[in-house]
């Protein structure tokens, strides 16, 4: 993950990776996951998701880290939502509010604790293909044992297009979750009309829903 990078999007509102609603997906597949509302739940790269507003009013704690200051006091801000904020260490800070707590720094340093559920949209397709294995990692050592995570890729031949998000295919989620349970609940193809079809001319394109147990 280049820091740089997300840093210069979220300054100059190139966020074009930003949704205004909910993720269809998480809305259609969350409940794969058999989730309690006490078990907490984390959410990496969050940026200023409206999904997080959708798992707090599902379970009592809801955990994001974002690298961008920008995206965290966007998201507070734009809900008319006052958090509390604590400065952590000279890297990271925290913002409270009821069910929700975001942890503004470094996904591989915030200082997090296990988890019982993680959902990641658009933190692994981020990732630099040097970086997975230690991201991959990271999440290994969050999810507490008997711990679900329902992860969402896409799959493009990538000679055809500079991530992020990069292509990561169903062989790459087998060695990255080796001795975990993988299943893919869901490949979506994406149609002639999809954008990146009709507009940047790939060959193909999916979104495919995983659920990972640990």
């Amino acid at each position: 993950m280049d820091k740089e990078f997300w840093h210069r999007k979220w300054a100059s509102n190139r966020i074009g990776f930003h949704m205004t609603e909910v993720n269809p997906l998480l809305l259609e597949f969350w409940s794969a996951l058999s989730p309690q509302r006490e078990e907490q739940v984390l959410v990496p790269l969050c940026g200023k998701s409206e999904d997080l507003v959708w798992l707090a009013s599902k379970h009592d704690k809801v955990i994001g880290v974002e690298l961008s200051e920008i995206a965290v006091r966007s998201f507070f801000s734009e809900h008319f939502y006052t958090p509390l904020v604590t400065q952590i260490d000279s890297f990271h800070h925290c913002y409270e509010f009821d069910e929700l707590q975001i942890y503004q720094g470094d996904v591989f340093t915030a200082p997090l604790d296990g988890v019982e559920l993680i959902y990641d949209r658009a933190a692994l397709v981020s990732m630099m293909p040097s970086q997975r294995d230690a991201y991959a990692q990271r999440l290994r050592t969050l999810l507490k044992p008997g711990g679900r995570m329902l992860l969402i890729t896409v799959d493009y031949e990538q000679t055809e297009l500079a991530g992020p998000p990069f292509s990561v295919g169903s062989q790459q989620i087998q060695q990255l979750f080796q001795g975990m349970k993988t299943t893919l609940l869901c490949r979506k193809e994406a149609d002639p009309e999809h954008p990146k079809i009709a507009q940047q001319k790939l060959s193909r394109f999916a979104d495919e829903v995983w659920l990972i147990e640990a």
